[in-house]
């Protein structure tokens, strides 16, 4: 199975790009303030920058994604024997301080208007035998559906990279904006164990089962403790439902993504006799969504939307099949005006109730969708060299335009002139 969470692999240190300051900027600094008769930071945490022994001193650095904390202790305390264990609790003891300090920040330093961030902290376990289980990713996947439809060409629903858990199973994630969140889990090793929305007492396949986490402003929140379970694997067919013929190339999805016509796809795909495998899933039930061009887009047992899918149950260390043959559909179709086409330009149709992708749609002079009869649909235009348009010109899914489909083609124009 492709790897959905390869952004979401920690960054590589390389020798030659330390990330400690270097030692001129500081010593510069510290001479700076010693001309200006200042030996001390009053801004700082703890006010000595240049680490003279009276106080302790945190530096925070780097990227808001990859944030560093570097201690300048007194040099009388260099040579006391700290374990490796104990330095990693100080980390995420003052990872964790350094995040509610800064969502606590005066709101002259934020942009006007936006709310102070939040955090999610949790901690990943092997299901039997409670050990830590190193290296896990993790993805705060929204439970709002305008946050879930706010991807585009060649994104996961997979919301936003939640890090991944050090040696102790310890996952933190910092800076997250104020909302409602579920937890998808991706093991470092599928072989050992298997993905999972994290549930309350446990791991499900049923996002609706997960526990929601409700991220605030200046606040770490507690997430349920990661239980996770040895994996299993689905394999299948996938037909085409008027002919029966093998479906070449059909996207087998558990996360919905938005394809990108020049790149590989991000997850198993069908072969030339319809075959598909997904490996590493955790053994609960999954809905699972098969796409494919000039074919309706469904979930497990021919349903347009996953909530009324019929999952497969995956079961430890065993295969499961699942075959699903995909329907003709209702074209949805239209025009659309532009005075420069995109390259890639997409016209995308996201599930009403959910926000989940419901069918994706190359554009030339027009577009030409298959969904189900009943389905009910959000329709944007990713067209242009321009932000994106939704149904009616509307701002945004929530004012979008409720497009049903019945048996009867369906005709929706775009114009960006």
């Amino acid at each position: 199975m492709s790897d959905p969470f390869r952004w979401a692999s920690p960054p590589v240190r390389r020798r030659e790009r330390r990330w400690s300051p270097p030692r001129d900027a500081m010593s510069n600094r510290c001479r700076a303030r010693r001309v200006r008769g200042r030996t001390s930071d009053p801004g700082g945490v703890g006010g000595n920058a240049c680490g003279n022994g009276r106080h302790r001193d945190i530096d925070r650095f780097g990227s808001p994604e990859h944030r560093y904390v570097r201690l300048n202790l007194p040099r009388r305390w260099k040579d006391i024997p700290v374990s490796r264990a104990l330095l990693r609790h100080l980390t995420v003891a003052i990872a964790a301080a350094l995040l509610v300090g800064e969502a606590a920040a005066p709101a002259a330093a934020r942009t006007p208007g936006s709310s102070a961030p939040g955090g999610v902290r949790t901690v990943v376990r092997d299901a039997t035998s409670g050990a830590p289980v190193p290296r896990a990713c993790a993805a705060l996947v929204p439970v709002d559906a305008a946050a879930l439809a706010a991807v585009t060409l060649g994104e996961d629903q997979l919301g936003r990279y939640g890090g991944c858990a050090d040696e102790l199973g310890v996952l933190v994630s910092g800076d997250v904006a104020p909302g409602r969140y579920r937890l998808l889990v991706r093991p470092y090793d599928t072989t050992t164990h298997g993905w999972q929305w994290v549930g309350r007492h446990g791991g499900t396949g049923d996002r609706e089962r997960a526990q929601v986490v409700q991220v605030r402003a200046g606040t770490v929140t507690d997430a349920p403790t990661v239980r996770l379970d040895p994996p299993g694997t689905v394999v299948g067919v996938v037909t085409d439902a008027a002919t029966g013929a093998p479906v070449n190339r059909a996207r087998v999805m558990v996360v919905p993504y938005v394809p990108h016509p020049k790149y590989d796809d991000h997850g198993p795909t069908t072969d030339e006799d319809g075959r598909y495998t997904i490996s590493g899933l955790g053994p609960y039930h999954w809905p699972v969504q098969f796409a494919a061009a000039g074919l309706a887009t469904v979930w497990s047992g021919g349903v347009g939307g996953r909530q009324q899918a019929r999952p497969v149950r995956v079961r430890a260390h065993q295969t499961a099949t699942l075959n699903q043959a995909l329907p003709a559909g209702t074209p949805l179709g239209g025009a659309v005006v532009v005075d420069e086409l995109a390259t890639y330009a997409q016209v995308i149709a996201f599930d009403t109730a959910t926000g989940d992708l419901a069918g994706v749609a190359d554009v030339g002079s027009g577009y030409a969708l298959r969904l189900l009869p009943g389905q009910r649909v959000k329709l944007r235009c990713d067209c242009a060299y321009a932000p994106p348009v939704w149904h009616r010109d509307a701002a945004g899914f929530d004012a979008a335009t409720v497009v049903r489909v019945r048996r009867a083609p369906v005709v929706v124009d775009f114009n960006l002139d």
